[in-house]
């Protein structure tokens, strides 16, 4: 499959980390999502009802990014795969990058992701 919707910089506060202080402050999260399904029934009908509503899902991945904190980004794209396959029955398949661009390693950086890719 090839088709997709790509959703780039959803972006909310959260306080995930292994180190106190990032559970206490919180910092900026971001995420970018591929969502793979067949668009041909949405592109030849132009309904919405045969598509994937980008504000639902982009609602989901924040709730998960302020919610429940986790120690590891890891975990945290790994969560939102799990809640958006669960929530949106038409998405066959999801990439997710999940930035730290403020994580706490103590030298300059530009950016921190990890990048998952999951099917049904």
């Amino acid at each position: 499959m090839s088709d997709y919707i790509s959703l780039i910089g959803i972006s909310a506060i959260g306080f995930h980390g292994v180190f106190p202080e990032e559970r206490r402050d919180g910092q900026l999260f971001m995420a970018d999502l591929k969502l793979f399904f067949d668009l041909n029934k949405a592109g030849q009908n132009d309904d919405l009802n045969a598509t994937v509503n980008y504000a639902d899902v982009t609602a989901v991945v924040v709730e998960e990014i302020s919610g429940a904190p986790v120690s590891l980004i890891e975990a945290l794209a790994d969560r939102i795969h799990l809640r958006v396959l669960a929530e949106f029955p038409l998405i066959n398949a999801i990439e997710i990058s999940v930035h730290k661009p403020d994580a706490p390693i103590g030298l300059d950086f530009k950016d921190l992701s990890v990048t998952i890719l999951r099917t049904r």
